[in-house]
């Protein structure tokens, strides 16, 4: 199975990440598929920057982002998120009243 996954790069106690397509059974480090972004949380703001088009290719196909990488896609809005869906009835609710 691929997972969708962060590889660490960069200095010791200076980490980035780089989003990639993995075979499930490699190691972390070890080989990849396909580079799909970059993930930086040591900046402010952090820095995400994935390549959309291949990111939803991969997920439609199958491949499973692990939890973090689901994280960083529900950031960017590449994922539903669950609150997402309560959240165009609290829109209608939140209008202005008419006075």
């Amino acid at each position: 199975m691929v997972r969708l996954r962060l590889r660490r790069m960069g200095a010791k106690k200076a980490p980035f990440y780089r989003v990639v397509a993995a075979d499930a059974t490699s190691p972390r480090d070890g080989r990849f598929i396909e580079i799909l972004g970059h993930y930086n949380p040591t900046k402010d703001p952090q820095i995400i920057e994935l390549k959309e088009d291949r990111v939803r290719y991969w997920l439609g196909v199958g491949a499973q982002p692990s939890d973090t990488v689901r994280s960083l896609f529900r950031q960017k809005g590449l994922l539903k998120n669950q609150d997402q869906d309560a959240q165009p009835a609290d829109a209608e609710s939140e209008a202005p009243s008419e006075e």
